[in-house]
């Protein structure tokens, strides 16, 4: 086995297990935006952005660019999009097996 590969994988997972960070990159799915942009669609501090925009930054999800005093973050690596549309497709099935589970039960009374 490939050790290597699967510590890689493992902190490749880990970088994107937290839903702040999954949100900034759906908010970055249609172009750059400010951490005011990023706050505005996220609701969530300015730090705390930040933080989340750096672990992002390390495994290459994201870059940025400087124009005078803003910082205008985009996506570097578009197959991401791929790994969290079939996180959604999946999410999209569970929740019509638990609508049928819960119909069946419902039907049965």
């Amino acid at each position: 086995m490939n050790q290597s590969l699967h510590r890689y994988k493992a902190s490749l997972f880990k970088s994107l297990a937290h839903p702040l960070r999954l949100a900034l990159l759906d908010a970055l799915r249609d172009g750059e935006k400010t951490v005011t942009q990023l706050q505005q669609l996220t609701s969530a501090e300015q730090a705390t952005i930040s933080q989340h925009l750096t672990v992002l930054r390390n495994h290459h999800f994201i870059t940025f660019r400087k124009e005078g005093t803003l910082a205008y973050y985009r996506n570097e690596d578009p197959e991401v999009y791929i790994f969290l549309d079939l996180g959604r497709q999946l999410y999209e099935r569970q929740l019509n097996r638990q609508r049928k589970e819960i119909d069946a039960q419902v039907g049965r009374r």
